[in-house]
This record gives structure tokens, C-alpha cells and sequence, in this order.
């Protein structure tokens, strides 16, 4: 029997973690990580200066915030010999990210299954919703679903209706997070104004032989 919690049935999957990951990316072709604040932000503008990101420079360092090592470098890490293509999303990208999904899926003439997964916060009894993270994922399966791909899961449904109906107030609502806040209160207030911006990159990070590159 289907484990109910994989989304298998739906082209269009959402879940939260490396256990989400996990749960809905096993047998996924494309798999987007989402952490804006700030792996898959920095990836972006890295990768975007000409530069790629190796995992294991930044696995297990600690975050702009002093916090254990970043979330999103975590969840790669985990599917980094994942047989399907591991992109690194964010609100910056959400748009080329989606345009390039479809054109994968076009170049190969195969139906593609989609895992997004958002990083979230890990604690010490599993792993906090981020507000910044549920914009992000939300902006990727929106964008998804303005070009065509809309059989999502109600998890990933959910997801693009909370950007979709946001989308006006999404820098406002990250900076005002707690994640934005805490990063803030570090000096950190730029990178996060960088972070709350929507659609203002084409680049799409690609996780190939450990690194993100163009």
C-alpha cells in the first residue's frame, strides 16, 4: 500500500525537512530546496556572480545567527547522490526556477514528479515552521502552476495559496519573521531585505558533483 504521506499520486509534492525530504522526494526527478534565510539566498547570489557553492564548505557551520549549520546545506547534503536534479529555490528565483522545471521537462518528454521542501528551523524536537520558507516554497509551486504544472498535493496547494494571497506584503512579513528579527538583532538587516526580494534573479542553482552551480 502507497504511504499516504509520500504525495506520490501528485505531480507537484511539498514537505518540510530533511525527514520531508524523505518522505516526498524519493522517487521525485526534480527536487527544490527552499531556505531564504539564508543558504538557498546566498546560493542564488553566488552562483549568480559566476561563483558555485560547495556543500562541504558550508555543511555544519554555524548560520549568520550563531544557530547549528544551515538548514538548507543539511537537507543537499542529504540528497546530494539523489538520482533526480537538486535545485536550490528561493523568493529570488521562483520564477526561473519553475520556467526551468518546464523546460527540463520539455527536453525530456517525460512527465516530471516535483519535491519541493522547505528548510524550516530545526529544534531539538524536530523542525519549526518558518514563515520565510512557506513564502519561498509558495512562490516556487505558484510559479509552478502559472506555467502549467498545477497537479499539486494539498500540502504544496496550501503553500502556493498562502504566497498567492500574501504576495503583496511577502518583504514585509519576512523581515517582521522571527528568523528576520533574530537576524536582524545580528546585523544582519541587509541580507535580509536581499532575501524578501521576489523575482529579481535567473538563476537556477543546480546541485552537481557537491556544488551549486549554474
Amino acid at each position: 500500500m502507497t504511504d499516504p504521506r509520500s504525495q506520490s499520486s501528485y505531480q507537484v509534492r511539498f514537505d518540510w525537512g530533511v525527514e520531508g525530504a524523505d518522505a516526498v522526494a524519493s522517487d521525485a526527478d526534480v527536487i527544490v530546496i527552499v531556505d531564504v534565510l539564508s543558504f538557498c539566498t546566498a546560493v542564488d547570489v553566488a552562483v549568480a556572480g559566476g561563483g558555485s557553492v560547495e556543500l562541504a564548505a558550508v555543511e555544519g557551520e554555524p548560520d549568520a545567527a550563531g544557530a547549528p549549520g544551515s538548514d538548507g546545506a543539511r537537507i543537499a547534503a542529504a540528497l546530494a547522490d539523489h538520482s533526480g536534479t537538486v535545485i536550490a529555490g528561493s523568493l529570488r528565483n521562483a520564477t526561473a526556477v519553475a520556467q526551468w522545471i518546464l523546460a527540463h521537462q520539455d527536453a525530456t518528454g517525460n512527465r516530471l514528479a516535483i519535491a519541493i521542501i522547505a528548510a524550516g528551523d530545526r529544534r531539538d524536537h524536530g523542525t519549526r515552521v518558518a514563515v520565510e520558507d512557506l513564502l519561498g516554497a509558495g512562490a516556487v509551486i505558484d510559479a509552478l502552476a502559472a506555467i502549467g504544472l498545477d497537479a499539486c498535493s494539498p500540502e504544496a496547494a496550501v503553500a502556493s495559496a498562502a504566497f498567492a494571497s500574501l504576495r503583496r506584503a511577502t518583504r514585509h512579513l519576512v523581515t517582521a519573521s522571527a528568523s528576520g528579527r533574530e537576524l536582524a538583532e545580528h546585523g544582519f538587516a541587509d541580507d535580509i531585505r536581499l532575501a524578501a526580494q521576489t523575482d529579481v534573479s535567473t538563476t537556477v542553482p543546480v546541485l552537481r558533483e557537491f556544488a551549486f552551480r549554474a
